[in-house]
């Protein structure tokens, strides 16, 4: 029986595009991350420091998870795409239903908007796939 985290031995991307995912994987993963510390950073700029240290960690955490992506886990890619398609949904309506007050509320949709496509270019853009598989494969030992 293979572990939870093992990656299935056939993949239905081809290694012959991993060095064509590389660019647009570390274009998600950073996207990804300034769209979580956007807010952090647009509430410093603006003189609000209160809850910053909490702030801090949390972008800390965020960049640890993209960063063990990156590196090739498979659970942190996992943990990546399932936070990040709740968070896109969540802050979607969240967006919506403060966009029947003011418009601040539709540029919070366009944000979840955002970590949906986001998250859905790790599963669905082949050349990420085919990279982050080569990345899985040489994590656990095996040849792409």
């Amino acid at each position: 029986m293979q572990g939870v985290s093992a990656v299935p031995p056939t993949s239905p991307f081809d290694p012959a595009m991993a060095d064509a995912g590389r660019v647009p994987t570390l274009a998600v993963l950073v996207s990804l991350f300034g769209l979580t510390v956007l807010p952090f950073l647009a509430g410093l700029v603006q003189g609000q420091t209160e809850g910053a240290g909490r702030e801090v960690l949390y972008a800390t955490g965020t960049a640890f998870l993209l960063g063990m992506v990156w590196r090739g886990s498979v659970w942190a890619w996992r943990l990546t795409v399932s936070f990040g398609m709740l968070a896109g949904f969540l802050v979607f309506i969240v967006g919506m239903l403060a966009g029947s007050a003011s418009w601040r509320g539709w540029v919070v949709s366009v944000a979840g908007l955002g970590y949906l496509l986001l998250c859905t270019a790790l599963v669905g853009t082949p050349s990420i796939r085919a990279f982050l598989d080569s990345r899985w494969a040489q994590r656990s030992g095996r040849r792409a």
